[in-house]
Order: C-alpha cells, then structure tokens, then sequence
C-alpha cells in the first residue's frame, strides 16, 4: 500500500497525535492526573490497534510507518514534559529523551533517503516505549511517589533508551552502508 494515505492506521495515527494537547490540558491545566492517564492509555491503545490493523488488513503504507513512531515520540515528550512540572528532576529523562529522538529521527531519515526504504521499530525499541510509558503512567496514578523509586525507574528508563538509540544507531549505520 505504497501510495495509500487514507488507511484506518493512519487516521488512528492523527487521532493519536490529536489526543496530546488533551493530555497536557488534563495534567498541567486541570491537573485531572487520573484524566490524563486514561487519555494516555487510549493513546497507547489506539496505537496497539493501529499496528494490528495495519498487518491484519495489509494497510500498511510509507506514510504510515512515518506517522505511527512521530506520533509516538511527540505523546512520549508531552506526556514526559508534563511530569516534569510535578517532578522537576524528570527534567534529566526528559531530555536525554528529546536527545535520543533527534539523534534517531535526523540518522533514521538519513538512512531512508541513502536506501530507499523505511524500516520499522525493532525489539528495543518496543521494550523502550513500554517501560517509558509504564513509568509514566505510573507516576501519574501514583502521585506521591516515593523519590528514590521513581529516580530508580527514571535511571532504569535512560537505561533503555541508551541501549536502543545505540542499536538504533548500528542498524541505521548498516542501512546507510547498504548493508541491511
């Protein structure tokens, strides 16, 4: 579905994207925390159901496999950005976060236009988005939280993503090689 923009994917996409000006009204304007979770986890559903849908019904499409990680990566820096203003020293994941994104998103699309194709998320990858929102929406539920755990599962969070932005970096240096 090369050509293909009006997929049922791609619309749960935009709606993903349009939910995060939601979620940030809901914690920093409302601070309706409970609110913003289940907005969150709508996200994260519609996500789920935009994948399956997309390899169940053969609707996958280039734009989609652009649209689906950019709506990801945007709900992951709103929601992550909204935390920081109740817990200010989540300033250190949220940034190591814009930076890892940037640096995947400038060598991923370098990658893409050396060889021509658009790969999808890998292992890590996944693993990273699930502890990240995991994390995230536990310090939505739990509100008082205790600090050394949730400087522990910020710390376990950096982890990932420095792992997965490093095997990131790998496969998108062996595309540009041509290599895979």
């Amino acid at each position: 579905m090369k050509g293909k923009y009006l997929t049922i994917p791609n619309l749960l996409s935009v709606f993903r994207l349009l939910l995060i000006p939601v979620i940030i009204w809901l914690y920093c304007g409302k601070q309706a925390y409970n609110q913003a979770l289940v907005v969150l986890i709508l996200s994260g559903v519609t996500d789920i159901a935009d994948g399956f849908i997309a390899r169940k019904w053969n609707q996958t499409s280039d734009l989609g496999k652009a649209l689906d990680p950019v709506a990801d990566k945007l709900t992951q820096i709103a929601t992550a950005w909204c935390l920081v203003s109740r817990y200010a020293y989540l300033w250190l994941l949220l940034g190591v976060l814009v930076v890892k994104e940037v640096f995947a998103g400038i060598t991923g699309l370098y990658a893409v236009k050396k060889s021509g194709q658009i790969k999808s998320s890998d292992w890590h990858g996944k693993v990273n988005t699930a502890l990240l929102y995991a994390v995230m929406g536990l310090h939505m539920l739990w509100t008082d939280i205790p600090t050394p755990l949730s400087k522990g599962l910020m710390a376990l969070c950096i982890g990932m993503m420095c792992l997965s932005a490093v095997l990131y970096w790998l496969r998108n240096l062996r595309q540009i090689r041509g290599e895979g």
